[in-house]
């Protein structure tokens, strides 16, 4: 089992989000018409890396609500995200473990979102196994629910979406050149689209953050923006990345799962050397001010799957 080594990163708190103040009045006008009462206490969600509004809100009425809101102005890249996840829940079918999209505003230079409240919580960083094995189980529903997805989604193949992550490899080329191995681990990311074939909708962003442990005994997914058609275990091999690095043997799970104990050990390590020269690439580029923990998340994210596939590979 790998030591621990929690990632460099105020857990909880990597973003720097919009407050309920920063609305503008017709924007907050229309949320509170929505919500059928004024609010009285906005609680921003710290987690993630996105600086769109992201807020439960609090009403008169002791009703609560979870908005999100970006400008199409001044945020074009997180409305737009926005808007991608508001199409991405309004098709994704009442039996998917995800909170409902309850309604939609997107005029007025402002997108909007209102999505079902959910007493919950995010995963505990360390992550303990009970916790992961619930989270596993969640994307095991995923697998079940959505193979294959609905044909309204109209989804391309993960290995079209991620077409330019073996590139990656090229970069560290140049900024890891005595790192050992790494001719072997960019052949592996090269076969990836050969491996990750499938008729399962992928999420392709799992991690704790987007995970929702309700006081209920739900698991939830959220932050549907990039879903692609693949293999099912991907998501799962995504999901360990974290807990692998906070110390936990995840190998062992894999090995139990469903979704994984039958995957070739060749294909996972496809995989994860397609996501260490990604997240490697990224955690080099330049830190964006309004979310300044992104790069060295992305950079552990990296630096993780890499001792995780050397482990696996058996290299020193």
């Amino acid at each position: 089992m790998p030591p621990s080594n929690t990632p460099p990163v105020p857990v909880g708190r990597t973003a720097r989000r919009l407050e309920w103040a920063h609305l503008p009045p017709h924007v907050r006008a229309l949320v509170e018409g929505e919500c059928g009462s004024p609010v009285i206490e906005a609680i921003t969600q710290g987690g993630g890396f996105t600086p769109g509004f992201a807020s439960v809100l609090v009403c008169a009425d002791q009703t609560r609500h979870f908005v999100k809101a970006a400008s199409a102005k001044a945020q074009r890249a997180f409305a737009l995200s926005y808007r991608e996840e508001a199409r991405r829940l309004a098709e994704l079918p009442v039996e998917a473990p995800a909170p409902r999209l309850l309604w939609v505003h997107d005029r007025d230079d402002w997108v909007v979102l209102g999505i079902e409240y959910v007493d919950a919580a995010a995963p505990r960083r360390p992550w303990r196994l009970p916790e992961l094995e619930a989270s596993a189980r969640m994307l095991e529903r995923v697998a079940d629910t959505l193979t294959p997805p609905p044909a309204a989604m109209a989804l391309d193949p993960v290995a079209d979406e991620l077409a330019d992550w073996p590139r990656a490899w090229d970069h560290v080329r140049t900024t890891r050149p005595d790192l050992p191995h790494l001719e072997e681990a960019a052949t592996l990311a090269a076969g990836f689209a050969g491996v990750s074939a499938g008729d399962t909708l992928v999420h392709t962003d799992v991690r704790d953050d987007n995970v929702l442990l309700a006081a209920d005994g739900r698991v939830l997914l959220c932050d549907w923006n990039w879903p692609a058609v693949g293999a099912a275990w991907l998501d799962t091999v995504l999901l360990m990345i974290g807990p692998r690095g906070d110390g936990l043997d995840v190998d062992a799970l894999l090995a139990r799962l469903p979704l994984t104990r039958d995957v070739p050990a060749d294909s996972v390590d496809a995989f994860l050397a397609l996501v260490t020269g990604y997240f490697w690439r990224q955690g080099d580029e330049r830190v964006p001010p309004t979310s300044p923990y992104l790069r060295d998340f992305q950079r552990w994210q990296g630096d993780v799957a890499w001792d995780w596939l050397a482990q696996r590979r058996g290299w020193s």
